[in-house]
């Protein structure tokens, strides 16, 4: 896409995974693909193949979906190895790397936050089906 149209899309996908509910989502996903399919088929297509993935953090608790939607656990994660391995100039050899990627992934943990209402991952281990974030009540 050109970069004129760039922040229109990036705001229009902020539109489709911040909705409140899927069927907003599912609606805000369809205009972005009217919108930019008949000149920008790839980047539709990119987001269309993955659709049903993309959405899937309503089937959760909506407590948990900032911690879905974000990727920073990972990013802070390579973050780490990244400094400490460009710092110390290479890992050496393998069991030394082995060893070195061990320690930070340990020392990393340490200040990782719990997840929000982490009680209710034991619901979703169990399959209790969520619907936009709540809990499905037993009919």
């Amino acid at each position: 896409m050109p970069k004129s149209l760039q922040a229109d899309a990036k705001s229009r996908l902020h539109e489709i995974y911040q909705a409140p509910t899927k069927a907003k989502a599912l609606n805000a996903f369809d205009t972005f693909v009217a919108l930019y399919e008949a000149k920008y088929p790839k980047a539709v297509n990119c987001l269309v193949k993955d659709r049903d993935e993309t959405l899937t953090f309503y089937n959760f608790p909506a407590e948990q979906w900032q911690h879905i939607r974000s990727t920073n656990v990972i990013e802070s994660m390579f973050a780490t190895v990244r400094l400490r391995t460009y710092k110390t100039k290479g890992a050496g050899n393998a069991l030394s790397a082995t060893t070195m990627l061990f320690k930070m992934a340990e020392t990393a943990t340490s200040r990782w936050r719990k997840l929000r209402v982490y009680k209710k991952i034991a619901l979703v281990i169990a399959k209790e089906e969520f619907i936009d974030g709540e809990l499905k009540k037993a009919a």
